[in-house]
């Protein structure tokens, strides 16, 4: 009597490595790495509330540009928004965001000419 042919066994799904905490700050840091994510911050800083027509109106750029920068900054914690129908309302979402703002500032007034000489980080990052 024949035996029937092994079928061969495939290899058990692993998940990957949760990240580490380096990377996910690396990450999070990212979420600045844009002008326009930068300056919507700046702008609810300085004008509080803001919706998404009166950013496109302040920054110049189209809707669906500042919605889609919006919900990146929304998704990671720098901004909330408040429904008041039919528009959304952005605001920043913790006072630690302006703080990094400030901060940063701070950190590139004594370094801003290293900053815009630097060919290693450019709009494409490393």
């Amino acid at each position: 009597m024949l035996m029937p042919e092994a079928t061969p066994t495939k290899a058990p799904f692993v998940l990957p490595a949760a990240p580490r905490e380096p990377d996910l700050v690396a990450k999070y840091f990212r979420g600045l790495g844009d002008p326009t994510r930068v300056r919507i911050l700046e702008l609810l800083d300085e004008q509080g509330e803001l919706s998404v027509g009166e950013l496109v109106d302040w920054l110049g750029q189209s809707q669906p540009k500042i919605s889609n920068h919006l919900s990146c900054l929304r998704w990671c914690g720098f901004v909330q928004t408040r429904r008041d129908h039919p528009s959304v309302y952005y605001r920043i979402a913790d006072d630690r965001v302006t703080e990094l703002l400030t901060l940063g500032r701070a950190l590139l007034a004594d370094n801003a000419e290293h900053v815009a000489a630097c060919r290693r980080i450019d709009s494409k990052g490393c």
